[in-house]
This record gives C-alpha cells, structure tokens and sequence, in this order.
C-alpha cells in the first residue's frame, strides 16, 4: 500500500514542475518577511523574481545551525506569533536551543508525511504503535504521533525511560509496532531476555527506528533481540522532524518526500554540489512549509541519493543510510573514523553486545582511539585465554576497516550506561587537558 501514490509515484518531470513552483513561492515569502534572508538573497544580487527553477537551488546560499542560533528565537519566522500553533526546541546543551515554529497547515504536512512513512512500513489502522521517543521540545514523540492518528493506529504514548513500564505495556496492551532510537529498542530486547518474558507474550512485528547513525549489522541485532522487522526514519527538528525520509520494505534506502524537502548533497568543504552516488553532507530546502522555512540548510549528515524507481513503485529519490555526521566523524592521525564502522565490525561478532563508546586522548602529541566493547552475557568468562581471542580479534577487523590501530578494552555486561535516548557514543578528551 502507498499512502499518497500521487505525490509518491510523481513523474520526474511532474515533481520537478512542482518543486520550482513550491521554491518561487518559498523564495518570495522569505525575501518578505525575513531580514536575514533578504540580507543574503542581496548579497548574491538575486530578487525573488529571478527564481523560476528548482535547477536554481545551487546559485541560493546555505542555512547552517549557527544562523538559527543567532536568529533566536523567531528571527526566521515568516508568519505573525498569532499563526504558530506549536514551537518545538532542541535542548541546546552547547548554546542557545534551535527552535522551530509550525502553523496549522505545517502540523497537517507533518502529520501526512509521518503517515506516508508508516505505511511504508505497512503500520496500518489494525496496529497499535508504542512510542517511545521523548515527547516533549524533541519532536520525536509528537511528530510520530499524529502520523499514527492519522493512519489509524493505536498510539501508547509512553515516552522514552521507564522499561520496566515499557515491557508492561508492550506485553499488557499487545503493541505490534514499536518506536524509539535502535539503542533504546536493543536495549529493551536485552531487558526482555533479562525479565524472562516469553516470546509469546510479545506481539511485535516491526519497529520504526530513528534519531541516531545506526548500521545494518546493529538492525539485524535488534531484529534478532526482539524478532521484528526493523526500519529506518529520518528526520530532524530544523527540517520538521521525523518523517522527512523513511524505507519501505524493499530497504534500498530511505524515501525523501522530496515534494516537502528537496534534497542536495554537497561537499561538506569546498560546499560544490556533487552527482548522485557521490558521498557527502545532505542538505535540504523546505519548499511547503509556513512558519519557518529554510533554504538549503546543512544538516551535517553523510550520505548518497540515488533516482532509481524502487521495486515498490515510488519515484521519489532515495538517500543512504547515513553513514554519520561531520561533527561526529573522528579525525585520528589523519583517518576519518566514524562510530558506524566500529559498530558494523562489533555486530558482525556474537561475543559482543550492541553497546560500546569511543574515548579519545591526545598523548605526546598523537591521537590514541580507545574502544570500550561490552561482552554479552552468554561469552563473559573468568578465561583469560577466551577474552584475549575475543580482544585480538576486534582489533584486528577494526584495524583492517579503518587502517589504524585502536585500544580495544573488554567491560563486562551491561558495565556501559544505557540511555533512554540517543546513545554518547563518543568521549573525545582532546580539548579538555584529560
């Protein structure tokens, strides 16, 4: 089934005719109402009229985080306050939070797009979905939320935390869809194994996972762990939050609805627009959305499109699983080292648990990459010999991934805090004298 085969089946020729609509508009609204936008569109000698064309996109500049922080909080609002019918925030834990403004019709867009996504994953009227992202400035509760409404799921709005309450709801109100980062849902499949609830007692059959990097060797854990099939959303809060992208279950990549967010890669350096199948930073321009519309914004995030038809009928363009972001990528005596890789190469060992942390120090002026690996249960052993194999072995299929040598140290079980969100799987103390 697809939700919106209009928009999801839209020749090239179609969405390209829609798009250049959707960015004349967008473009005049923001030369309107927003300073710092007309301050940038005449920087450039550009007026709004001059843009007729989505192929256009690349002669407009950038939006980064930074701008929306020195914008704060409504600066990039292009609607009066009486209009915004709900803000959400990041948690500006480095700075001024990013807030993001939503109308009635952005609510609805949001709304139709999260929809779209789940039926991608055939979630449909008979399910009852479990949503266990925070609810809150994070729109990642609320942003699932009414696109399970919508397509007339059960939603259990329990939030994130709690997994004792997690299990007994899951259990006592037969949820068959579960929602949360792919730390959290193998988490709860380790803490079913750890309560001794019975297999038959878990009606789940799919998960739709999200806000955090995540290999295809930690999907296939936590399709093991919880015996679903699991898939990958994208989103984030500047754009609109979940439900800007979304597999369907052919899995060759996330689905852009890309007649709400078009999307570009660029190189994250020289900033040049690189083809597709080219690997660099995604960005994206909102061409329907009302109370705060960004152009070309920088989400960090690496990745590829491609334009292929899928195999499931719909033409909209498809992005990679991202590989990570900019500013997670490590730089370790001058190889990038992303936490996806370690990752791949951990799950592919059945000693290793789905959780493990990066430490970084700068000794005598080199880089040194320490790489905590929990043991799961079943292989920690009082065997020295045992673990000294295990030890070696990481470290040799990590050296021949990434080309540089790393401290490999084993914790036992459950040693390495859980989180109820999106996993810190890095510790870099090169800038804090540790």
């Amino acid at each position: 089934m697809i939700w919106n085969p209009e928009r999801e089946c839209a020749e090239r020729e179609q969405m390209h005719a829609l798009q250049s609509r959707q960015l004349s508009a967008m473009i005049q609204r923001m030369y309107d109402h927003v300073p710092f936008y007309r301050e940038q569109l005449k920087e450039r000698g550009i007026e709004p009229g001059d843009i007729r064309s989505v192929d256009q996109l690349k002669l407009l500049p950038f939006t980064t985080k930074t701008d929306l922080r020195e914008n704060y909080p409504f600066g990039l609002f292009t609607v009066h306050q009486n209009e915004v019918v709900r803000i959400h925030a990041s948690s500006g834990t480095t700075g001024k939070p990013t807030v993001v403004g939503y109308t009635q019709q952005d609510i609805n867009i949001w709304a139709e797009v999260v929809a779209r996504s789940l039926t991608m994953a055939n979630i449909h009227c008979g399910d009852t979905i479990q949503i266990a992202y925070g609810y809150g400035p994070f729109t990642g509760g609320l942003g699932l939320h009414y696109g399970a409404e919508k397509v007339g799921a059960t939603v259990i709005p329990i939030s994130s935390g709690n997994t004792k309450k997690q299990l007994q709801f899951m259990t006592d109100f037969n949820a068959t869809i579960l929602a949360c980062t792919p730390s959290y849902a193998a988490h709860l499949g380790e803490s079913i194994l750890k309560e001794g609830i019975s297999p038959k007692d878990i009606k789940l059959r799919a998960g739709v996972f999200g806000a955090e990097p995540w290999s295809n060797e930690m999907r296939r854990e936590i399709e093991k762990l919880l015996h679903i099939k699991a898939y990958d959303i994208y989103g984030l809060s500047e754009v609109i939050g979940p439900g800007v992208s979304m597999e369907c279950e052919c899995q060759c990549g996330n689905h852009v609805f890309e007649d709400h967010f078009i999307p570009e890669i660029i190189h994250p350096e020289t900033l040049e627009v690189l083809p597709d199948g080219e690997m660099g930073e995604l960005v994206f321009t909102t061409v329907s959305k009302e109370a705060m519309p960004l152009l070309r914004y920088r989400t960090r995030d690496l990745t590829r499109l491609h334009r292929e038809k899928c195999d499931c009928g719909r033409t909209l363009v498809r992005m990679e699983k991202c590989l990570g972001r900019t500013d997670d990528m490590l730089i370790i005596r001058g190889v990038n080292v992303f936490p996806s890789q370690v990752e791949s190469v951990l799950m592919e060992m059945s000693e290793t648990s789905p959780h493990y942390q990066l430490i970084v120090r700068r000794e005598n002026n080199l880089d040194t990459l320490e790489v905590l690996v929990e043991i799961d249960e079943k292989n920690w052993s009082d065997s020295i010999r045992e673990l000294e194999g295990i030890r070696r072995r990481i470290d040799q299929n990590i050296k021949s991934l990434l080309g540089i040598s790393a401290i490999i140290r084993l914790v036992e079980p459950n040693s390495i805090e859980r989180s109820e969100g999106k996993a810190k799987r890095i510790i870099d103390h090169r800038n804090k004298g540790v």
